[in-house]
């Protein structure tokens, strides 16, 4: 019996320029496999959800990353400049390594952002879905070929019994297994304490606006990200046809609460907001375009209000594979996704069922990063803030 134990998350956006730099640091070939993984993920996404017509909003088309900061924009450009490097002449040149640079006066232009203090923008290929719809749909095709699930039924814990099988306990009763699999990003701590610390839970802010009455009709051109100093937010249009078409959906923030959010991390009540920043998320949108938003709705700016719990590692990767101790057999995590889980969860699955076949030894998985694969030596680590929204102060990259 397999047991699965899960959470639910849609910027299908990688911006893996952001961290080429970074990840090469580790080796080169780590920084590709990444980047390939990050860019076959936003593809297979929406490829599967077209494929299984999954009503859940999905959007294709190029995203744009407005940078307000030098020297962001001077690590971005090191970014492009080394990724487009590495790629060409492969395949993989006209796609990962696809960027487009656009000037602070073409970014106000094509963009329709107030063009105070933007220093340049950055557009490539991205999308957007609804990642509830999307896992809804997922859902039903898993429970059409025989799955069983349980609503309202949390583990409250996981412990290996004397037969050697797996004993999960709910409210609702126990599940004996032979293998598990914890898929509770920021709250698996929780579940196995070897992760304590490893993986940090963190609260994640988001609003939804209604469009000022001076933004384009038709809608924006894409979805955004806007890039400061210590931090940055991302949009995401709802697109024409879904619920709230027009509306726009935008989160972060997080560095403009007490301490930079110092005491987000640990947070795992996502039942409440940070008023500082509910604050500052309000604000965000006649701030960034300027005249070009115009008076707000009738009905008010804010539509709606929520968060949500993110999961962090020490080293900025996720956990995939089986924890490692005799005393761990059948116990596996695919967890930690850093709040880039769009452009990470699919493909992890993915290699994590083939590490649970077993597949390693066939060489199916030699496009994985082995820099996700979960160690001992990974699981001693301990989180101390790195986000990847920072200029490094070694070398200028993010």
């Amino acid at each position: 019996m397999l047991t699965w134990i899960y959470s639910t998350g849609g910027h299908t956006k990688a911006a893996s320029y952001r961290t080429f730099l970074t990840n090469s640091s580790i080796s080169l070939l780590t920084a590709k496999k990444i980047a390939r993984l990050e860019y076959a993920t936003i593809k297979a996404v929406h490829a599967f959800a077209a494929e299984h017509k999954i009503p859940c909003d999905s959007w294709i088309g190029d995203t744009v990353d407005i940078v307000y900061d030098k020297q962001q924009w001077e690590a971005s450009l090191r970014g492009i400049e080394a990724i487009r490097e590495v790629f060409k002449g492969e395949q993989d040149e006209s796609t990962v390594g696809r960027y487009n640079i656009w000037s602070a006066e073409e970014a106000r232009d094509r963009f329709y952002v107030d063009g105070k203090d933007v220093v340049g923008a950055v557009s490539y290929e991205a999308g957007s879905l609804s990642a509830y719809k999307f896992v809804i749909g997922v859902l039903k095709l898993c429970l059409e070929k025989g799955l069983e699930l349980y609503t309202r039924t949390p583990a409250t814990k996981v412990s290996r019994g004397n037969d050697g099988l797996w004993d999960i306990e709910t409210p609702r009763g126990n599940i004996k297994a032979k293998k598990v699999v914890l898929a509770t990003n920021g709250y698996t701590a929780f579940l196995n304490t070897g992760f304590q610390g490893s993986i940090v839970p963190l609260r994640g802010q988001i609003t939804a606006h209604r469009p000022g009455r001076n933004m384009p009709s038709e809608g924006l051109p894409g979805t955004y990200s806007f890039i400061y100093s210590n931090g940055y937010e991302y949009m995401i249009p709802r697109p024409p046809g879904s619920k709230y078409a027009g509306d726009i959906v935008i989160g972060g923030g997080l560095v403009k609460a007490d301490e930079e959010g110092l005491y987000e991390f640990g947070e795992t009540d996502d039942t409440s907001v940070n008023p500082v920043i509910s604050k500052y998320l309000t604000e965000t949108t006649p701030r960034l375009f300027g005249q070009r938003w115009g008076e707000d709705d009738k009905e008010g700016r804010v539509r709606r209000e929520w968060t949500g719990i993110m999961g962090y590692s020490s080293d900025g990767f996720p956990f995939v594979g089986e924890v490692e101790g005799d005393q761990n057999k059948g116990l596996f995590v695919c967890a930690s996704f850093q709040g880039h889980g769009m452009v990470l969860c699919w493909l992890c699955a993915k290699a994590l069922v083939g590490i649970m076949r077993e597949k390693d030894k066939d060489e199916e998985l030699e496009w994985f990063p082995d820099v996700f694969r979960v160690s001992g030596e990974r699981m001693k680590r301990r989180f101390e803030g790195r986000l990847n929204t920072k200029v490094d102060e070694v070398d200028g990259s993010s």
